[in-house]
């Protein structure tokens, strides 16, 4: 089996290994700004996504994507969602996120919408999406969210692993 493939192999069972919070796990104390962004980095780190910064949690409120901090401290709700929104920004514009997000919590508690879609990501994170039914059109919506994600992450993998094997040569205009 060629290097390559054996890395890819690694990451892979690296990724079935990474554990995500589930609601009831979220810091049960309200967090600053610093701690908000340690946090979701620690979080989100070992799936290669890129990093929060203070500034994009700050667009978030300007932009209400979620909410104003309450004395400059975070809630679990917000720090549930700029988890979210770090996992699907690469893959989603923000106005589609927000919409979502809005869609699935009109029907669902957002402490069970967050729960459900954890499930969803560590299930195709082991390998399990098949094991992951969708129930309604809500749970299908996030089930294709967490397909789209995982599936750009893999290919975005692919592609730098295959890319050190053969650089491709460019396209010759004639």
């Amino acid at each position: 089996m060629p290097d390559s493939f054996v890395e890819y192999h690694k990451w892979e069972q690296h990724l079935a290994e990474i554990t995500l919070p589930k609601w009831d796990e979220l810091p049960k104390f309200d967090l600053y700004m610093d701690q908000v962004v340690a946090y979701v980095n620690d979080t989100l780190g070992p799936l290669g996504v890129d990093s929060v910064t203070p500034a994009m949690i700050n667009n978030y409120v300007k932009h209400n994507i979620i909410l104003a901090p309450v004395k400059k401290k975070y809630q679990v709700m917000q720090v549930a969602d700029i988890l979210l929104i770090g996992l699907l920004k690469p893959t989603y514009s923000m106005d589609t996120i927000r919409q979502g997000m809005d869609q699935v919590t009109a029907s669902l508690f957002p402490k069970r919408a967050y729960d459900t879609f954890i499930d969803l990501t560590l299930a195709g994170l082991q390998g399990k999406r098949e094991d992951a039914t969708a129930k309604n059109l809500n749970d299908q919506m996030m089930r294709i969210a967490v397909d789209a994600v995982l599936d750009k992450m893999k290919s975005e993998k692919l592609l730098t692993l295959t890319k050190a094997i053969v650089t491709p040569k460019p396209v010759e205009q004639k």
